[in-house]
């Protein structure tokens, strides 16, 4: 099955096939900003692949969304690439379409304070409340990095869930010490950071260094039985990652009129910074290994369990290679 997707998925052409299967592809948004299949779906990439995006309703976080996809009641899944091995781990049979979002010097998860606080820097970080949008996923483990590198415990942070909307709130009213705007919320982030007297101590690409953020989740059992769909999903997904790239204007024109419609606030999309991905849209091993290293340090996984390839549908090195 993968081999056979592989095949499709890495075509230059960007025709769709007239045998395409008719399919509903549920997922789940989240607040302030749009994925690549929902930029793809706006720009018409999906016209004629018989792929139909449904919307299930705002996930507040992976974890969240993983649990749907799990359950069946969504075909989309969408999570930070810990929480989508995590969720392997535990028995889920899930493969990772195509990264979400990518961290580098332009798009990254930012770790703010006010800008009176004493807080300077990781090490002051232990016995304080730092605000994520939900446990077990990417800022959760950006923060046990953090600590680990400078030899510290990596629980001592107080990590407590806020949902984007609130971050910039919950920080100024001085219910947290910090927040963590994710690689997603750069709409939030922008806001927050326009709005002035907050001081940036942390990112994630200190952290990690480039790597994919996170994924686009699909189960196995429904890529087999809809091969085609995938391949386009997939193809088509990122074709629109590329554009968002290229075309940053227009994108953030179509962040808009999307937000708007979901009721949301538009005025944020003036401050997307894009997904931060490779040219082409796809992964590299080390966007997954990575993360399988720190789990078996951490001893969740065994050595040799679980590789990058066993989780990937495609590889940019696959693309290259062709």
């Amino acid at each position: 099955m993968k081999h056979v997707l592989i095949s499709l998925a890495l075509t230059t052409a960007l025709t769709v096939p007239a045998w395409a299967e008719d399919v509903v592809m549920r997922h789940m948004p989240s607040h302030g900003g749009v994925s690549a299949h929902d930029l793809a779906a706006e720009l018409g990439y999906f016209d004629g692949t018989g792929i139909v995006l449904e919307s299930a309703g705002y996930a507040s976080g992976g974890p969240e969304s993983l649990m749907a996809l799990a359950g069946g009641s969504i075909e989309i899944g969408s999570a930070a690439t810990a929480a989508v091995l995590n969720s392997i781990i535990g028995g889920n049979d899930f493969v990772a379409a195509y990264p979400t979002n990518g961290i580098n010097d332009q798009v990254q998860s930012i770790f703010y304070v006010l800008e009176d606080s004493p807080i300077r820097s990781v090490e002051d970080i232990p016995g304080k409340t730092v605000a994520v949008n939900t446990l077990g996923a990417h800022l959760d483990y950006t923060v046990r990095e953090a600590l680990h590198a400078k030899g510290l415990p990596e629980d001592a942070a107080n990590l407590v869930t806020v949902p984007g909307p609130q971050l910039e709130q919950v920080l100024r009213s001085g219910q947290v010490d910090v927040a963590a705007f994710g690689y997603w919320q750069t709409t939030f982030e922008g806001a927050a950071r326009k709005n002035g007297g907050l001081r940036a101590i942390l990112d994630d690409t200190d952290v990690l260094g480039e790597i994919a953020g996170g994924f686009t989740v699909l189960r196995k059992d429904w890529v087999e039985k809809h091969p085609e769909a995938a391949d386009q999903f997939i193809r088509q997904s990122a074709r629109a990652l590329d554009y968002a790239r290229e075309h940053p204007e227009e994108t953030r024109e179509i962040l808009a009129r999307v937000l708007q419609e979901r009721g949301e606030n538009p005025e944020v999309a003036q401050y997307f910074a894009g997904f931060g991905v490779r040219p082409g849209g796809l992964a590299v091993e080390r966007d997954i290994q990575f993360w399988i290293d720190v789990l078996v340090r951490e001893g969740k996984l065994p050595p040799g369990k679980l590789t990058a390839r066993d989780v990937l549908l495609v590889t940019g090195e696959e693309v290259a290679a062709k």
